[in-house]
């Protein structure tokens, strides 16, 4: 089972053809800018679509804080995806209240542990909306 670094390393190399499809699900590689070394930093997320739109969640395993991937794109939220073999840049902002409620499930229904996630933590878990730039 591709992990972490591995999943993001087999991932480009194939162009999603190892790694889209992982555990029943789908997904990307998301790339952000490092807020503290300006470094590039990939990591392999679940993703659904929205129209134009890709959903992702900052759930970070229902730990208390939100993960790296997140707080880079609160920095700066342009970003670089890769879904298979296609690459572009997006913008990425945090699903508001009414798009979070219609979203949480779409995301719950491909990926049941968010569901639990939530249990675990006091904080809100952020769906975010990755909007692709033209």
């Amino acid at each position: 089972m591709l992990f972490g670094k591995e999943h993001v390393e087999r991932y480009r190399e194939t162009d999603g053809a190892e790694g889209h499809d992982w555990n029943g699900t789908t997904v990307l590689i998301l790339t952000t800018t490092g807020r503290s070394s300006g470094r590039p930093r990939s990591t392999p997320l679940i993703y659904r679509t929205d129209g134009d739109s890709y959903v992702v969640v900052a759930s970070n395993g229902g730990a208390p804080d939100h993960p790296q991937w997140y707080k880079n794109l609160q920095a700066d939220p342009e970003a670089g995806v890769q879904v298979r073999g296609d690459r572009f840049t997006a913008r990425a902002r945090t699903a508001d209240a009414g798009e979070k409620q219609r979203l949480w499930p779409v995301m719950a229904a491909t990926w049941p542990d968010y569901d639990q996630y939530r249990t675990k933590t006091d904080r809100d878990i952020p769906v975010v909306i990755l909007e692709p730039v033209s």
